[in-house]
């Protein structure tokens, strides 16, 4: 089968392109921006890339189109598609077609921890001989690939609520069909296409209805949202994470580690390196789901010891002079402030200089603006990328005071950073895209200046939230 992938460069459709070249199939793709490091990963799997749209395209004469949820109408070659019609369809669903039917799916649904939950679930079932598959949208370190395609029956995926596609508005998650489900949490997200909260309820209630009954939904026992989508239905077995009664997390000491128990039964001792307490509901979980495909609680807990976490996750991408740079791709309210927190916990007194790009759709409506000085408030010094924002960035960040700054330029932005960062200090980027590069310019501007080599320690990562 040829595949010809509209908006290959996406994280999920490149990791479904990815799967599909495994499987044996001819696949050819084009985006709006072909770059690295997705477009290089794509090309090196033998994947022909276009740049743009040009309706010529269907000159390829590929089997079917797979349409991401970046198309619109308008789009010149999906008109084109239309005009002739031709044989298309979403990615979700040529996934659920053609790689998921036959599969054990465990799926990772939820506001927060998705990525984190999917590379922790499928780093326990690899470790436990079990080879999944797996699409998740980061890089599991363990793993060095977003996505693979195996002969084991498991498949872990990371379950979208972001709608399909421009002809199919039901969330991602709907195709999948899991038999273990892992619902994270849920709080209000993704404004450009959802009203309010309860229509995102509704989403999870599809995905409720698709669990069998001889199936698992793994559940975070603190969210009355999950609560209440229970409420209209529920035909599958539940078991609850960080409440009495299901999967328990203890205290973690000063290195992170925490005791596992379920239902008040001590199961094991975790020792990671990865801190907060969202990593701790996170571990449960992917602990629960995998117990239910069949590994033991006491092997899943060993194999956290050896999980790497994923790229984008508090990671550390270099220090100069003593000022000590972190990637993390945290972007809602919630996020940010976990990270912050978890972060806080680690360095103690030493001075924390966040530096927030609200870029995420909910973001730049302003829907949660309101919240980012609460969830801000741990830092020492707060720096806010407010270019392209349909609010006032100042307006909404003046609760911060003086510690609060705004920039529409990024190099302003980093001379800024520059002039106040001091030997002991965290600089903390956090945004759910490429942020311009600013980690890079960053300490490159910070060797310049005070003459230091740019000492890079991948290996040294806290752990954020998504």
């Amino acid at each position: 089968m040829h595949l010809h992938i509209l908006g290959i460069c996406g994280t999920f459709m490149g990791g479904l392109a990815a799967i599909a070249r495994n499987a044996g199939h001819t696949v050819t793709g084009c985006d709006a921006n072909v770059y690295p490091p997705m477009s290089d990963q794509l090309r090196a799997l033998g994947i022909e890339l276009t740049e743009g749209w040009d309706a010529n395209q269907v000159n390829l004469r590929p089997d079917v189109f797979v349409v991401g949820n970046v198309v619109t109408r308008g789009n010149p070659l999906m008109e084109a598609i239309l005009e002739r019609g031709l044989t298309y369809t979403s990615g979700p669903q040529w996934l659920a077609d053609n790689v998921l039917r036959d599969k054990w799916v465990l799926a990772v649904a939820g506001t927060h921890g998705k990525t984190t939950t999917s590379a922790m679930l499928a780093w326990i079932l690899d470790d436990a001989h079990m080879r999944p598959g797996f699409l998740i949208g980061g890089i599991p370190q363990n793993f060095g690939m977003s996505a693979r395609l195996t002969d084991s029956p498991f498949f872990v995926i990371e379950a979208d609520e972001y709608d399909t596609a421009f002809f199919d508005k039901r969330s991602k998650f709907v195709h999948y069909r899991p038999r273990t489900v892992i619902l994270n949490n849920l709080e209000f997200d993704h404004a450009d296409i959802f009203p309010d909260l309860a229509a995102i309820e509704t989403q999870f209630h599809h995905l409720v209805r698709t669990v069998p009954g001889n199936g698992l939904i793994v559940a975070n026992g603190r969210e009355e949202s999950l609560n209440r989508v229970f409420e209209r239905g529920l035909w599958t077995p539940v078991e609850r994470f960080g409440s009495v009664g299901g999967w328990i997390a203890g205290e973690a000491d000063a290195n992170g580690h925490f005791d596992v128990f379920f239902d008040g039964t001590l199961q094991g001792h975790v020792k990671w390196p990865l801190l907060g307490e969202h990593n701790r509901m996170n571990a449960l979980a992917s602990i629960a789901a995998a117990r239910h495909a069949g590994v033991p609680a006491a092997a899943a807990i060993d194999a956290l010891s050896r999980f790497e976490n994923v790229k984008r996750r508090m990671e550390i991408r270099g220090a100069v002079h003593g000022i000590t740079v972190y990637d993390d791709f945290a972007h809602h309210p919630t996020a940010v402030a976990t990270t912050l927190e978890g972060l806080r916990r680690k360095v103690g007194k030493a001075r924390i200089l966040a530096v927030l790009e609200p870029r995420s759709n909910t973001m730049k409506l302003g829907v949660m603006k309101a919240a980012l000085p609460d969830s801000l408030a741990v830092a020492d010094r707060v720096y806010c990328y407010g270019a392209n924002l349909g609010w006032d960035a100042g307006e909404a960040l003046a609760p911060l005071g003086d510690k609060a700054r705004i920039f529409d330029n990024l190099d302003k932005l980093v001379s800024q950073l520059v002039a106040d960062a001091r030997s002991g200090d965290h600089v903390l980027m956090m945004s759910n895209g490429g942020f311009g590069g600013i980690h890079a310019r960053l300490l490159d501007t910070l060797h310049h200046h005070y003459h230091e080599d740019i000492v890079l320690t991948p290996m040294h990562r806290y752990g954020g939230y998504a």
